[in-house]
């Protein structure tokens, strides 16, 4: 069990969101995400990104005005006693812990279980339950071993940009192949996941199909709760200790 724990008093409130692929070419999904920091998250005590917080990330050293325009609207958010926690996801998985300290988050493990109000549950970015798309698997891989990283981030920072974006239009062409049964997450790999944690919720991200599965896991009855996507509007999970709820909010 995580050392992470959250109390259970009337006023409790926990926010999970995850895939809004920050880019400075979607100015709609930043003012969106900017307003959530300023006016709903404060509320909470706590905040998870479940990963591809940014459409891509080539490294802690960017320091565009876009990067530090988010750093700091973060870092304004964990002084207000919000707790910030972040999973890598397979845009962002190289942001480190020189961004994450300057932007008042606290890095987690890939898969992270939680004590959420008492009852444990399972949080991650969800792109090692996709186990049918072989390549990016591969690819996964490949990307999170150490030699692969020190390589990429010994490049010059245009040449990591350029990477990123050629990979990115790659990923959209690859992505557009595939089916969807390929992209979504393999049942069996769920239940094996919640039965390892010994728990009966599982909170993800990544497919981009916000829904609340009913299943079977540890032989009762489970959760799967997939997080939305942000390229059409805000959307978030709201979490106290007497419902869990999938919200969204237009862009303006």
């Amino acid at each position: 069990m995580s050392e992470i724990s959250h109390s259970s008093n009337k006023s409790a409130l926990t926010y999970f969101i995850a895939d809004l692929h920050l880019a400075q070419n979607r100015p709609d999904i930043t003012a969106c995400f900017l307003s959530f920091l300023e006016n709903e998250a404060p509320k909470a005590q706590a905040l998870y990104i479940l990963g591809d917080l940014f459409e891509y990330w080539v490294g802690d050293d960017d320091d565009s005005t876009f990067i530090v325009e988010i750093s700091q609207a973060l870092k304004k958010l964990s002084t207000l006693s919000c707790k910030i926690y972040f999973i890598h996801g397979n845009r962002d998985f190289l942001l480190g812990k020189r961004f994450a300290k300057q932007s008042g988050m606290e890095l987690l493990p890939e898969i992270t279980l939680i004590d959420l109000y008492n009852k444990p549950v399972v949080i991650m970015h969800g792109d090692t339950l996709c186990t049918r798309d072989v390549g990016y698997q591969a690819f996964r891989k490949k990307s999170r071993s150490w030699w692969w990283q020190t390589m990429i981030k010994s490049l010059p920072l245009f040449v990591r940009r350029k990477i990123a974006n050629n990979y990115r239009n790659q990923s959209a062409t690859a992505t557009a192949m595939k089916s969807q049964d390929i992209m979504d997450v393999t049942e069996s790999e769920v239940i094996h996941c919640l039965e390892q944690h010994q728990s009966q919720i599982l909170i993800h991200g990544h497919t981009h199909r916000p829904a609340v599965h009913e299943i079977k896991a540890n032989g009762e009855e489970a959760q799967r709760i997939v997080l939305g996507d942000w390229y059409e509007q805000g959307a978030w999970l709201k979490v106290t200790p007497d419902s869990m709820e999938l919200l969204d909010s237009p862009f303006e």
